[in-house]
């Protein structure tokens, strides 16, 4: 995969959103006329390990090295920026790290790397770097990337091509999952088929209030005919990073418009990485109610109702017609005989 930032002479590097691989993965730029292709990839101090990427238990005041791989597979030599930033994930859920124009905070000042690196044709050249734990740091995840990039381009304008991996950094202490359910939505959506039901479309936000990685599991419910019957089905939104949050739309069929329908949202959070841990953490319950009225049911027994009242005229006007016309026959009868 490769990643492309736009920069202008004199100015800092426009903003860019770096989507760090879940696997290492290959990045491909042309300074000047040579066509540029490497990788990189977690490493020990002998070579690549097979790791997709870095995830650590750390205590606070921890001092510990890893390593990098940047593997070059170009025909030529080149020279690798590399830096390490502060990690999110983005609106579609992939892992990025801040762009080169925007200062880590958190986990990303917590990795020291060297600056740059050369490494020859075809070649594989592996980079230690420290990760240290401030004495202060919090409990609970501090998430961070590092990558290797280069510029190419010529003019005003060039562009920085980079590519890394995740570095997922959890502190000791204790955990606190959590999860709340922000800028919940329910619409109703009817079929103006009076013989079919309709949909019920929720709509959320699921935002990581704890300090630690999770998955936001959960289940939604609709209580219609006044808590008679219940449809429901199970949501998984994903991984969030602490401080994230993720929108999710959930369509439960087979709802029938009968008045009040109830829809219950409950999200558990999930405790994602390699901490073995007993944390129990407590649900989040959200309910909103809508009303739906049966309109395309009651437009069809209107219409039977009303066909039937009409037929019912129609077979007393008949009958009417009818008698009257016996009389009349009777009538002329009497005559004829007198």
């Amino acid at each position: 995969m490769t990643f492309h930032l736009p920069r202008r002479a004199l100015t800092a590097l426009l903003v860019t959103a770096l989507a760090v691989p879940l696997t290492p993965d290959v990045a491909t730029a042309e300074p000047g006329r040579a066509t540029l292709t490497w990788t990189v990839q977690p490493a020990t101090a002998g070579g690549p390990d097979g790791r997709r990427w870095i995830e650590r238990d750390l205590e606070p005041g921890t001092v510990l090295t890893e390593h990098l791989a940047v593997r070059n597979l170009s025909d030529a030599s080149a020279n690798f920026a590399l830096s390490a930033a502060d990690g999110y994930l983005t609106d579609k859920g992939r892992f990025n790290m801040l762009a080169s124009d925007r200062p880590s905070t958190d986990g990303g000042t917590w990795i020291a790397v060297q600056k740059t690196v050369t490494v020859a044709a075809n070649e594989t050249k592996v980079v230690p770097f420290t990760i240290t734990v401030p004495r202060n740091a919090t409990p609970g995840d501090h998430p961070a990337g590092i990558a290797a990039s280069v510029v190419s381009g010529t003019g005003t304008v060039q562009l920085e091509s980079r590519v890394g991996f995740r570095v997922l950094m959890r502190s000791g202490g204790t955990l606190r999952p959590a999860l709340s359910a922000e800028n919940v939505k329910v619409r109703y959506e009817r079929s103006w088929n009076p013989l079919r039901s309709g949909t019920i479309h929720l709509t959320y936000a699921a935002a990581n209030t704890g300090n630690v990685r999770v998955e936001a599991r959960g289940r939604a419910e609709v209580a219609e005919l006044f808590g008679a019957h219940v449809r429901g089905r199970d949501i998984s939104g994903g991984e969030l990073l602490p401080g994230g949050n993720h929108t999710t739309d959930v369509s439960i069929g087979g709802v029938w418009a009968a008045g009040r329908l109830r829809t219950t949202l409950t999200l558990t959070p999930s405790i994602l990485g390699t901490t073995g841990t007993s944390t129990v953490a407590a649900p989040t319950t959200v309910t909103v109610t809508t009303w739906a009225l049966p309109w395309a049911q009651l437009v069809l027994t209107i219409a039977v109702v009303a066909l039937a009242l009409a037929l019912r005229t129609a077979v007393r006007l008949r009958r009417r017609r009818i008698t009257r016309m016996l009389e009349l026959a009777r009538e002329e009868g009497r005559r004829s005989a007198g």
